[in-house]
């Protein structure tokens, strides 16, 4: 296991940073997975125009969710979102960032 895998297991289990969610792939069985949630505001240009809106994110470890796709379902505290757009895996392809939007 290298020195990156090794830190982002550390920062998956700490209980300020991530957090158990159920990920659900499209007819699949829901699994307990570790989640790190970003729920951050984001300013779109649009011609002239910025936009702001919430989004809600979530970075999930390779080595629990493999495939994530647009469609699959998670649920955080009980709220369902689905994952929109296509997953982006990082620099070393161990962690999936996601956007998400409501179920």
């Amino acid at each position: 296991m290298t020195a990156v895998a090794m830190a982002l297991d550390a920062l998956f289990a700490d209980a300020h940073l991530a957090r158990d969610v159920v990920y659900i792939a499209e007819g699949g069985a829901p699994a307990l997975v570790r989640a790190i949630l970003r729920r951050a505001d984001d300013t779109t240009g649009f011609g002239e125009a910025r936009l702001w809106s919430e989004t809600t994110r979530v970075d999930l470890r390779v080595a629990e969710v493999p495939q994530p796709r647009p469609g699959d379902r998670i649920e955080i505290d009980g709220e369902p979102f689905l994952i929109q757009g296509e997953p982006v895996r990082d620099r070393e392809r161990l962690v999936w960032t996601v956007d998400l939007r409501p179920a």
